[in-house]
């Protein structure tokens, strides 16, 4: 799943049409109803940890809709969706160009004729819930002004481009085209500045105290509730720049440890979101590596809570030593 760097810079391709009319639609998703947008405008963008809002509001033409009551969205539709995401699984997680719609509008079919028409049949939109909140999949991306492209070919032989699951086309004439991500609306955006990562409202306390609870660090890091927007890659790296054992408890570990823990995601967030704005590729030291940088192998394994999902994590055991319990208590940085 896109981290937090990722999608702010998804927020970055997005804010330039926030004041622009939605013309036309299109797009796969059956959750929401593309047409539901069309003749909305796109009012403003937000984004939290690993979120995405738009905020959309009607033509003034189109006059209230408050007393529009619309069923409950489809859950049969979102699980086809997701299992939709796992098949289009391909081309780069974003793409920037100035250059005009290289594809016919067909390329992805356009839904419905009005706006309000689509409101009035779509899964709980109304004068409240303007805001749509995107969440994106394992390969979620957003492309501006182009679609992605099938880089190889799939399971069966066949260069079936990705198909997006919603394509907004503005009155300026350029288009967003969304993939393998997920879609509802709501009232306002989910805000809690003080535990994103990349936010200046970051709360260090809070996320020190999470981090010291009994538990493995590597569990705690990927606690949103804790590290808005810190996904595997950011984990996998602060862990090792730390020189911290991922199964190592938060509760053992010397308080500088864990200070050193919290600096090490902010600092490496902050580089790969630069990076992402300067068109710098993100050099990792750990995640995905058979060598760390001091030579050492790699080793790789699943850990997660019980019952809990669990993510592939790479260390070394030579710079991350998993300690005993004395060990941890008495271990000083230098």
């Amino acid at each position: 799943m896109p981290e937090g760097p990722s999608v702010r810079k998804f927020h970055r391709l997005v804010s330039p049409f926030v004041g622009q009319q939605v013309v036309k639609t299109g797009g796969s998703s059956q959750k929401l109803t593309p047409a539901s947008l069309q003749s909305l405008w796109l009012q403003d963008t937000q984004v939290h940890g690993k979120k995405l809002f738009l905020r959309f509001e009607p033509d003034e033409e189109l006059g209230s809709l408050d007393n529009i009551s619309l069923p409950e969205s489809l859950e049969k539709g979102e699980r086809k969706e997701e299992a939709q995401d796992q098949k289009q699984a391909s081309g780069p997680s974003s793409q920037k160009t100035s250059q005009p719609p290289s594809q016919s509008l067909e390329h992805v079919a356009p839904s419905g004729d009005s706006g309000l028409e689509g409101l009035r049949g779509d899964a709980a939109v109304g004068a409240a819930e303007r805001w749509l909140q995107v969440s994106f999949g394992m390969f979620g991306s957003i492309w501006v002004n182009e679609f992605s492209r099938a880089k190889k070919a799939n399971k069966r032989g066949d260069w079936r481009d990705p198909i997006p699951r919603l394509v907004l086309y503005f009155g300026g004439g350029g288009f967003l085209a969304f993939y393998n991500c997920q879609m509802s609306w709501s009232s306002s955006p989910v805000v809690r500045p003080a535990s994103d990562i990349l936010s200046e409202k970051f709360d260090r306390r809070q996320a020190l105290e999470a981090l010291s609870q009994e538990q493995p660090v590597c569990y705690t890091l990927l606690d949103q509730r804790y590290f808005s927007g810190l996904g595997n890659i950011i984990k996998n790296e602060a862990l090792y720049r730390a020189g911290i054992h991922p199964l190592s408890l938060g509760s053992l570990l010397s308080h500088q440890h864990l200070e050193a823990l919290v600096d090490h995601v902010v600092e490496f967030s902050v580089d790969w979101l630069q990076g992402k704005f300067e068109g710098r590729q993100q050099h990792p030291q750990i995640y995905q590596k058979e060598q760390c940088p001091g030579g050492h192998r790699v080793m790789r394994e699943a850990f997660g809570p019980p019952g809990g999902f669990q993510r592939l994590t790479w260390w070394c055991p030579q710079c991350q030593p998993r300690l005993s319990p004395d060990e941890q208590g008495q271990v000083q940085l230098s």
